[in-house]
């Protein structure tokens, strides 16, 4: 796609003009700019769009925007020229900033772009044109970076949303959505939004997290990842549950590597954020209805027609409405070895969720017949949360262990136990409860044989 129609389709479709200055007389002296805190803001602005517009009209239509490097030295010797043009000289810095500021316009996504490009970033949060914030190391900080207006805020939502073929306006006011690297996007505007325009970015690394890195952050013990890849080898239906921000999708991802790679997955999401590395996957993606509300496709519908597509394993990005109750049938008609996430606050609570939501199908099921559908289906509940130090850890790995009477049954088997805060920091470990799960026989028919001491058994506590 050219860049022009990129930024055509940035700015909404509206007409650019040059609205650039008449030429100065022969014999003036350039016009000299230190930086904005020399001009007013609104100065600085207006110089900022009347190059970036003189760019866009001279710029190659059908220059490849993938070539990032070619197109930087073609606007780098654009906007040198336009500059000695508009007889302007800038301080070297300045003059630095200025570019890139446009060339974040014109190939990326505006402010937020340096941001984006920051791995130390988790969270990006848009409140408005003047107000953003951003999660680093499970604080929130507010950085000195601002829109320069709703407008400016809009235009960026529609370049992210555009690609995808989704679109927000006044009737659509929400929606959900994904960056090129995959980072989760929600944006919702006016006027169910009274601040203007937010947009809330969870960032996804590059590299996805390795499970050696989560044992080295403290999130997870090396005896509960040598269970939890026995138990995914050996097709044990897991539900990862956990608050926002938990890293319930960061578990999942991790998990998914333990899949064998001779197996046939198929992903499905709302906005698909999944990195999963094995050859044969299959990844499908929920869509909204059109303007007329028209062509909607949900997770339920994508689950059921998954079931058609030969699946070895079925991973759900969240499981959040009546697609629960689908997603309990697959697990429980010989699609073992599925995977999904759910928010709760904790495994208690997401049984509790997973009845709700079946019930939100509106089969008039007994309470009993869903609880049995929920017992036998889930094998494995993982716990997430985010500690008050912005550390996110494991705290429980309980086994869905059956019926008694017409509750379900619940056992840890493995234990967050929380030690106290040090330097400000939280102080603990997950540690095996010395209770073996009830299906160590389907790890045992797998061929997978565990230690003892991975159940802390014959240790001394």
């Amino acid at each position: 796609m050219s860049i022009l129609k990129r930024i055509q389709g940035a700015d909404n479709g509206q007409q650019l003009s040059s609205g650039s200055e008449p030429p100065q007389a022969p014999g003036t002296p350039p016009r000299r700019m230190t930086s904005p805190s020399a001009v007013s803001y609104d100065t600085y602005q207006d110089l900022k769009t009347r190059v970036q517009t003189k760019l866009l009209s001279v710029i190659d239509t059908h220059m490849d925007v993938t070539k990032v490097a070619e197109v930087r030295r073609t606007i780098q010797e654009l906007f040198d020229q336009i500059l000695a043009e508009e007889s302007l000289v800038l301080a070297r810095a300045e003059r630095a900033r200025l570019f890139e500021q446009i060339v974040a316009e014109i190939l990326g996504f505006g402010p937020l772009q340096p941001l984006l490009e920051d791995e130390s970033i988790t969270e990006i949060m848009v409140n408005g044109a003047k107000n953003i914030y951003i999660e680093r190391k499970g604080k929130l900080l507010r950085v000195p970076l601002t829109f320069e207006n709703d407008d400016h805020v809009m235009r960026i939502i529609e370049k992210i949303v555009a690609p995808l073929g989704r679109r927000i306006d006044e009737s659509s006011p929400y929606v959900d959505a994904r960056l090129p690297d995959g980072s989760r996007v929600n944006a919702i505007i006016p006027p169910i939004s009274l601040v203007g325009p937010v947009i809330t970015i969870r960032k996804f690394a590059k590299t996805p997290i390795t499970v050696e890195q989560m044992i080295s952050y403290g999130s997870i013990t090396p005896e509960c990842v040598q269970f939890l890849d026995a138990c995914v080898r050996a097709r044990v239906n897991i539900i990862i549950s956990g608050g926002t921000g938990s890293g319930k999708t960061t578990l999942l991802n991790v998990l998914s590597g333990f899949i064998p790679d001779d197996e046939r997955i198929v992903t499905i999401e709302n906005a698909a954020e999944l990195q999963l590395r094995q050859e044969h996957v299959v990844t499908l993606e929920s869509r909204p209805p059109n303007i007329e509300g028209r062509g909607e496709v949900t997770i339920r519908d994508l689950v059921i027609n998954a079931l058609r597509m030969r699946p070895d394993r079925i991973i759900v990005g969240e499981i959040r409405d009546e697609a629960a109750l689908d997603m309990l049938q697959a697990m429980n008609t010989g699609h073992d070895g599925s995977m999904t996430t759910a928010h709760s606050n904790s495994p208690r609570d997401t049984i509790s969720r997973l009845e709700t939501m079946t019930l939100m199908a509106g089969m008039d099921l007994p309470i009993r017949a869903i609880r049995e559908q929920v017992s036998s289906a889930i094998d494995l509940v993982i716990h997430q949360a985010r500690m008050r130090d912005g550390s996110r850890v494991v705290t429980n790995v309980t086994e869905i262990s059956g019926m008694e009477g017409d509750i379900i049954s619940m056992t840890d088997i493995f234990l967050y136990e929380l030690q106290g805060y040090e330097n400000g920091k939280v102080v603990g470990r997950l540690r095996p409860t010395g209770l073996r799960p009830r299906f160590m026989d389907k790890l045992e028919a797998a061929n997978i044989h565990l230690p003892p001491a991975v159940f802390g058994i014959g240790q001394r506590r």
